[in-house]
């Protein structure tokens, strides 16, 4: 055979890889984009921003009058009802103002189905946030576990890497998670590197000594410098996703459960404010 020949194929194989290794990313960012949008549209349709609406006997004067969020309520209001229809596993929602954390928050059986399913249960790259199973449903644990896949294109729970930089922290200092019971402002104080099997991811739920011990140890690791106290009398709540600097690498998020004085059960038409441990998924 020429040498000629065997260069010819060569390149025609050549060729063909490289083909198929563009046909495949473009098919990996038409899913994500997918993904991207389904949460876009879950946003879209089932939150909305919450207002104070002035009170007074001539609706026409005070109509007009500028609306603002209530300091005590959360910036948005969801819809419950609506998501639990969808799926019956859905028990809250996550938001952090000026940032892409702004989603559904599902329990289930295990900690492998919503790694590959949206939470609408549909097949997803980005899966869902999602409750350790180990966890009761709600916020009722010392402890409650959230984990959220760390996608290459910013969404899911990526940017939790963010706030090892003390002026993202002070930028964006809490977080909220709302439930169909109760809004609560998640007080941030603590952004640490752990392993998957670490102490991290024990299930607390009474606020027991050595769970005092836990959260008193996290805030000493914390990469960003805050002045919340962990208090065990409160909700805490660990949000965990991977990270890349050495095998099995996570990166958590701490923080403690206020409850506000917004409920989440206000109706939602825009007029009022609003086990065993397995493997630790990415």
């Amino acid at each position: 055979m020429k040498l000629s020949h065997i260069v010819k194929m060569l390149a025609v194989a050549a060729l063909v890889v490289c083909l198929f290794s563009i046909g495949n990313l473009l098919v990996i960012r038409s899913r994500y984009r997918t993904a991207e949008k389904l949460y876009e549209d879950a946003a879209e349709s089932y939150t909305q921003p919450a207002v104070e609406t002035p009170t007074g006997s001539d609706e026409d004067a005070y109509a007009e009058q500028p609306v603002q969020r209530r300091e005590d309520c959360a910036p948005i209001v969801v819809d419950f009802a609506a998501l639990q229809e969808i799926n019956s596993d859905v028990f809250a929602w996550i938001y952090c103002e000026d940032s892409v954390i702004n989603y559904p928050v599902v329990h289930s059986f295990d900690n492998d189905y919503y790694l590959e399913h949206a939470f609408n249960k549909e097949d997803s790259p980005s899966g869902a946030i999602f409750s350790d199973y180990r966890n009761s449903f709600g916020v009722q644990d010392a402890n409650t576990i959230l984990y959220g896949h760390h996608m290459q294109n910013g969404t899911m729970f990526m940017t939790l890497k963010y706030w090892y930089d003390q002026d993202y922290y002070d930028a964006h200092p809490v977080m909220w998670l709302l439930t169909p019971e109760q809004d609560y402002k998640l007080e941030l104080y603590s952004v640490h590197s752990t392993s998957a099997v670490s102490s991290i991811y024990n299930m607390y739920y009474e606020p027991t000594e050595k769970f005092i011990r836990y959260i008193e140890k996290a805030k000493e690791e914390s990469g960003f410098v805050s002045d919340v106290i962990p208090d065990p009398q409160l909700h805490h709540v660990v949000l965990s996703t991977c990270a890349y600097s050495f095998i099995n690498e996570r990166t958590v998020l701490h923080g403690q459960l206020l409850p506000m004085n917004s409920a989440a059960g206000i109706p939602f038409d825009g007029s009022a404010p609003q086990g065993e441990l397995q493997d630790i998924p990415s």
